[in-house]
């Protein structure tokens, strides 16, 4: 089954025909909320809220292990994460809607992976290519057929927020490669990758990054608002087609 966690300006999916929530404890304790079932264009899929329904837990408190751990037990296969980011990258202006497929985590002080605990033995995994690229195509292909214009490819910097970045930050993460810059992107796809989870994001940028065009002195937190309402429109346009080519 296909899941897909919200984040900021993403609480609920209104065209999500709903037929029951599910409160869940996990190992890692409770996830931001309840896990909610239902149905877009007929096809069965699980909704989470990141930060909670009433979008009240920072990115650095999300409990991202429950998360991840209660929608693998409910039986969600891939998972489609909406996240916002502030564009680094020239073309990634306020609005645009895009598809990362690599990432830099400067996250510190999560709980970053199941594999902890001295009773348990060292593992690895394998994170050359954090995101399902299989899942990608599939979404690049559903923001074609739902004539929404979606980038493709882009290297995501996670940070610790909530604060946002300083301009020199910015700065820093421009010449390490980074394309755009957000608070939740992990340990959210390792934590997918521990579990065998395919996973993948659609990138929501409403902001300039810091030191850059409109965002040059300071980020206005008012003009956020405005662009997310529009945005938010184009994923709820691209999972309409996303759910239907999930065949998991």
């Amino acid at each position: 089954m296909l899941a897909i966690i919200g984040g900021t300006g993403l609480t609920q999916l209104e065209n999500l025909k709903i037929t029951h929530r599910q409160v869940m404890r996990t190992p890692y304790g409770e996830p931001s909320g309840p896990v909610t079932f239902g149905t877009i264009n007929q096809h069965e899929v699980m909704f989470l809220a990141r930060h909670g329904y009433g979008h009240t837990i920072p990115p650095h408190m999300v409990n991202y292990r429950s998360n991840l751990w209660a929608l693998r037990d409910q039986g969600a296969k891939r998972i489609i994460s909406i996240t916002s980011v502030g564009g680094i990258r020239d073309d990634l202006i306020p609005g645009t809607v895009v598809v990362p497929d690599q990432l830099i985590d400067y996250t510190y002080g999560r709980d970053f992976t199941y594999f902890d605990g001295k009773d348990r033995p060292v593992t690895h995994i394998d994170f050359t290519q954090p995101y399902n690229d299989a899942l990608r195509q599939q979404i690049l292909a559903a923001a074609k057929r739902a004539g929404v214009k979606c980038l493709d490819g882009g290297v995501h910097a996670v940070t610790q927020g909530p604060r946002l970045e300083t301009a020199a930050e910015i700065d820093r993460l421009e010449r390490d490669g980074a394309d755009m810059v957000g608070m939740t992107g992990m340990p959210e796809a390792s934590l997918a990758k521990e579990l065998g989870l395919a996973y993948a994001t659609i990138a929501v940028v409403v902001n300039h990054a810091a030191g850059r065009r409109d965002s040059r002195s300071s980020v206005s937190l008012e003009a956020i608002g405005a662009v997310m309402a529009p945005a938010i429109e184009k994923v709820k346009d691209i999972l309409e087609f996303a759910v239907v080519s999930d065949d998991s």
